[in-house]
């Protein structure tokens, strides 16, 4: 089979595109299939307008059944083409979330979180006869429970002003100049999604250089963001419209390319400062106190590198998490220092040497 040729986009179904792909070839899968949710007859505001709601043939089913045998069938297409390292994100409404995340799990994929979008701008219930729906849900698996997979932590952490991001995300629907349009004014598409909805799955999962696949391409959010965040792309449409208006928009799309730009390699990456070595560098002394933000705590340091507080002996970490009854704890941004009459966390005396090496090896 000859190697895969992304940035583009295949007209034509989706089962049958991916298929035709070779297998374990793409990183991170993001679908936004049919929701079966056509609606049964009009609906209309207060004020007897119509809502613009999707009724679109690809959106109509038969029966569960047929939504069901649908779901199966690009599922298993979508973890042939997946990589063992690779992932895949399915976002869904109440109304196909459940059957959707039950043929995942059918298929072996294992579940890494479920996301809830909030939607911050949501469409009100017309009819009062209901809550709001306010919020979808994304489904990210990877193909196997102990799969080795991308997950850019700290640049998520980054992201949200540096606290850990959660698993409910609150961002707007698709409105304004971001909305594509038909020259009549109506939306191109009835359920195009936000870029910043992509942006987050997008920067998350993926490394640049890496293939992003979308089996249902729709308007082209997914290739829009993943071509800005130098990523290859690779969309599946069957609606000739709707292709047409993608190709379009991703090539007004000006493609990242600046390496210390895009790529945050996380600490995990970096290369690793024993505590001891602060020490031998002079940037600390045998006996210095170091004490947690709320200075609840304190402990000495010792002159091999270890600390002591009270009858507690061990290394920053075991000593934090020791004082803590904590299972666990990261001594390095735990413990910190008085410099100037002001408390430093120890993490800013290893950013320090990790900055002195990297000039050396420059």
């Amino acid at each position: 089979m000859s190697p895969l040729e992304t940035d583009r986009v295949i007209l034509g179904d989706c089962v049958e595109a991916m298929n035709a792909l070779p297998a374990n070839s793409v990183d991170v899968i993001f679908a936004d299939p049919p929701y079966n949710l056509c609606l049964g007859g009009e609906l209309h505001r207060p004020d007897n307008s119509r809502v613009d709601g999707v009724d679109d043939a690809w959106d109509r089913f038969d029966d569960r059944a047929a939504y069901d045998r649908f779901t199966h069938a690009w599922l298993t297409a979508a973890r042939r083409v997946l990589k063992d390292t690779g992932t895949i994100w399915v976002i869904g409404s109440y109304h196909n979330i459940y059957r959707v995340g039950s043929a995942l799990q059918d298929l072996d994929f294992w579940l890494l979180n479920d996301i809830v979008w909030r939607k911050s701008n949501p469409m009100p219930n017309f009819r009062g006869t209901r809550f709001t729906n306010a919020h979808e849900t994304l489904l990210w698996c990877s193909k196997a429970k102990d799969a080795r997979y991308t997950f850019n932590y700290d640049a998520m952490k980054a992201l949200n002003d540096g606290t850990q991001m959660r698993s409910d995300w609150t961002l707007p629907l698709c409105t304004g100049q971001e909305r594509l349009k038909t020259e009549g004014g109506d939306k191109l598409h009835p359920t195009q999604k936000p870029a910043g909805l992509l942006y987050r799955v997008i920067l998350a999962s993926s490394q640049p250089g890496d293939v992003i696949l979308d089996p249902f391409f729709g308007t082209g959010t997914t290739g829009a963001v993943a071509k800005a965040l130098g990523r290859h792309w690779l969309g599946i449409e069957q609606d000739q419209d709707y292709a047409k208006a993608a190709t379009a928009r991703i090539a007004r799309i000006e493609a990242g390319t600046d390496p210390a730009l895009l790529h945050n390699p996380g600490r995990k990456a970096e290369p690793r400062i024993p505590f001891g070595s602060l020490l031998e560098r002079g940037l600390l002394k045998p006996g210095t106190v170091l004490f947690d933000a709320q200075r609840r705590h304190t402990a000495r340091v010792r002159a091999d590198g270890s600390l002591i507080a009270a009858d507690v002996k061990g290394s920053i970490h075991q000593v934090g998490a020791t004082l803590q009854g904590a299972p666990s704890c990261n001594g390095w941004t735990f413990w910190h220092f008085e410099l100037k009459g002001a408390p430093v966390p120890l993490d800013v005396l290893r950013q320090k040497v990790r900055a002195e090496l990297a000039e050396r090896m420059n």
